[in-house]
């Protein structure tokens, strides 16, 4: 990742299902083969063998990295269907049990699970991360600081994960709360100085808690290794024109607050315990429920509250040249999220298998396969 500023790096994990029954398939070992050959280092595999990552290379704008969000896509797309199987994007898959899932061969993943057991077993999970490029780190902590207010809202609108081994969860993103289990997850705490950040870094690395900063899992962190802010809370949209919105998205805020920053205006912060309430909130409804402004104090549509988000971006979108993508979030909201639309397929078919098709069907829209 570059540390020029704003620039964009987008990392999409993807289910490897197989078309016939629709389950999950531990098969990273053959698209890997051939991924490597294609893809080179943007594609990975990650602690289970049915789970496929590719990252893409980095953007200095939304157009560059709708481009290559599209041709990692169409790539691991043909890939998959080389041998026999599908990609699928979705926070979970809608009836796949974990326990039948094989584990990488890798002695970082052997490390996770023989540290936290069925706990690392289970978190059969599928997400978006989005980093963007950030060139001083004392910046980087402020910036994330006032971010994390804006995380439950961002959340909403890429929920995609309705359903857990076969049962309807009702939330829309069920992902979120097997990631909870997790240690070093959800949204951080705020803090004074980069210093500070690093402080708690190196005690936790001092007494055995982490090797290093990676593992440290929240929701929005400076990455370890990459000039940049990284967000980590979205589940894996569909539609690429979703992963790309919510990125665009995601760009623009931090453009704003950088502005902000610059011009000695802070943001208010708030106490993780209450931004807390408006992811549960988001995990649980998606873009159908209420989320508190704490600034009144009182409840307000999700909707609105995005409404009110796109108007504190905007005078930033034009200068990024993002306009269009941003414009999709409307879009989003008019035709709901992911989990939104897999539960009207499950409605209207009360087939499981059906609403993998439609995951596959609409992970492939848009690409060139």
């Amino acid at each position: 990742m570059s540390d020029k500023l704003f620039s964009i790096g987008i990392e999409e994990e993807f289910q490897i299902v197989d078309p016939k029954t629709r389950e999950l398939k531990s098969h990273i070992e053959q698209i890997l083969g051939e991924g490597k050959i294609i893809l080179k280092e943007q594609v990975k595999a990650e602690m289970h063998q049915s789970v496929v990552e590719v990252g893409s290379n980095i953007c200095y704008n939304i157009k560059d990295a709708r481009k290559e969000v599209v041709r990692l896509r169409s790539n691991l797309s043909q890939i998959a269907k080389h041998h026999g199987l599908e990609i699928a994007a979705a926070g979970t898959h809608p009836f796949s049990r974990w326990e039948d899932q094989k584990i990488t061969n890798h002695p970082r993943y052997h490390d996770v699970v023989e540290d936290m057991q069925d706990v690392a077993r289970a978190n059969l999970i599928f997400g978006l991360h989005v980093h963007i490029g950030l060139n001083n780190k004392e910046e980087t902590i402020h910036i994330m600081n006032a971010l994390r207010y804006f995380l439950p809202h961002i959340f909403a609108l890429s929920t995609t994960s309705p359903f857990w081994k076969g049962r309807k969860t009702g939330f829309k993103s069920y992902r979120t709360k097997i990631f909870d289990r997790f240690p070093r997850t959800g949204i951080p705490d705020h803090f004074n100085s980069y210093g500070e950040f690093e402080s708690y870094v190196n005690l936790l690395i001092k007494t055995g808690c982490i090797d290093n900063a990676k593992r440290i899992w929240w929701d929005v962190r400076p990455h370890p290794f990459f000039n940049t802010l990284e967000v980590r809370i979205c589940d894996i949209p569909m539609l690429v024109d979703e992963t790309i919105a919510i990125s665009a998205l995601i760009q623009a805020v931090v453009a704003k607050l950088h502005k902000l920053l610059k011009k000695n205006l802070g943001f208010r912060l708030y106490r993780r315990l209450l931004i807390n309430e408006n992811k549960w909130r988001a995990a649980r409804y998606g873009l159908e429920g209420k989320m508190i402004d704490f600034g009144k104090q009182e409840e307000v549509d999700t909707v609105y509250l995005i409404h009110e988000l796109l108007d504190f971006v905007d005078e930033v979108v034009d200068e990024l040249d993002s306009r269009d993508e941003i414009n999709f979030i409307n879009e989003i909201i008019k035709m709901k999220t992911g989990a939104y639309r897999q539960l009207q397929v499950f409605e209207k078919t009360n087939d499981l298998r059906k609403v993998v098709d439609f995951i596959i069907e609409q992970t492939n829209q848009g690409l060139s396969v």
